[in-house]
C-alpha cells in the first residue's frame, strides 16, 4: 500500500526523528509514505472566516496531488490533519470555496474534495489493523502504564474529523494495547494543553499543561503519548512534570524493534 504523505513543517525541522520513526515503521508494517512534491505549509490553524481562501490553497494543492495519484492523503501531525481535513470538507460542501480555489490554482482537473484524508493512526487502525500490529511487535512494552493525550485537534470538530468519539475516544488506547502496554484513562486526556497560547500567555499555557500532566500522573501514568508536535513540546516544556512525554511513532518504532 502506498499513500500520499503530507509531513508538515514541524516534522521536517524540529521533529525530524518523529517523521523518520513513522516512515520506517510504515515500511515494517507493509505500507509506504510517498511525500508530496513541493508541498507548502498548511498554516497550522484552520481559518474560520468564510471568505478566506488564500491560506487554504496549500491544502487544496496537496489534496489535488493525492487525487491525481489515486491515493489517500496521510498526515502525521494532528494540526496538519485538522487543517487539511477541514479544508477538504469545504471542498466537498462549499461551492463558493470550490470555485475560488480552483480559479486560483488553475489545476488540470478541478478538485472537489475527492481525496480521502487519513491520520497515520487511522492507517494503523483501519488499513493495517491493531491485531496485525500486535503480531508484528518484537519488543512489547509489557507492564508499562501509558496515558494517551488527544488534545483538541484530532477529534474536533467531531462531525468533520470523524476519527473517533470526541467525548470518549479510544484509538490511542487501542494503539497502546497493540504495542503491549496498559492504557491509563484520566479526565484531561482530550482537553486543551494550551499550546497555542504559549507565545501570547505562557502562564496560561503552563497552567493548562500542568493540569493535563498532573491528571495523568494522579491516575498512575508512567508515560504520556501524543500525536501532536505542539502538544508534545508544550507538555514537555511547560508542565514541570517528571512524567515523560513521547510521540506515538517513537514508541511504535521501539515496539517493532526498529530503533
Amino acid at each position: 500500500m502506498t499513500f500520499s504523505y503530507f509531513p508538515g513543517c514541524t516534522l521536517k525541522t524540529k521533529a525530524k526523528e518523529l517523521d523518520r520513526y513513522a516512515r520506517i515503521s510504515a515500511e515494517a508494517l507493509g505500507f509506504t509514505l510517498e511525500e508530496i512534491p513541493d508541498w507548502q505549509c498548511c498554516g497550522g490553524v484552520y481559518p474560520m472566516a468564510k471568505n478566506e481562501i488564500a491560506s487554504k490553497l496549500s491544502s487544496v494543492r496537496a489534496l489535488a496531488s493525492a487525487k491525481s495519484k489515486g491515493q489517500a492523503l496521510v498526515t502525521l501531525c494532528s494540526a496538519c490533519h485538522n487543517v487539511i481535513k477541514q479544508v477538504n470538507n469545504d471542498m466537498k460542501t462549499d461551492s463558493n470555496i470550490v470555485l475560488k480555489a480552483n480559479n486560483y490554482l488553475k489545476l488540470d482537473e478541478p478538485y472537489q474534495g475527492e481525496a480521502e484524508v487519513l491520520h497515520y493512526l487511522e492507517v494503523l487502525r483501519d488499513k493495517i489493523g491493531f491485531d496485525n500490529i500486535k503480531a508484528a511487535v518484537k519488543n512489547p512494552l509489557t507492564g508499562k502504564k501509558i496515558a494517551a493525550y488527544y488534545g483538541c485537534l484530532l477529534l474536533r470538530p467531531g462531525k468533520v474529523m470523524q476519527m473517533d468519539n470526541p467525548e470518549n475516544p479510544k484509538i490511542l488506547e487501542d494503539f497502546i494495547r497493540a504495542i503491549g502496554a496498559e492504557p491509563v484513562l484520566y479526565p484531561q486526556r482530550n482537553e486543551c494543553c494550551g499550546g497555542y497560547m504559549t507565545l501570547e500567555d505562557k502562564s496560561a499555557a503552563q497552567n493548562r499543561s500542568r493540569t493535563v500532566m498532573d491528571s495523568a500522573a494522579e491516575y498512575g501514568a508512567e508515560m504520556v503519548i501524543t500525536a501532536c508536535p505542539l502538544c508534545l513540546y508544550n507538555l514537555k516544556k511547560n508542565s514541570g512534570s517528571e512524567v515523560p512525554v513521547v510521540y506515538f511513532t517513537e514508541l511504535l518504532a521501539q515496539a517493532l524493534g526498529l530503533e
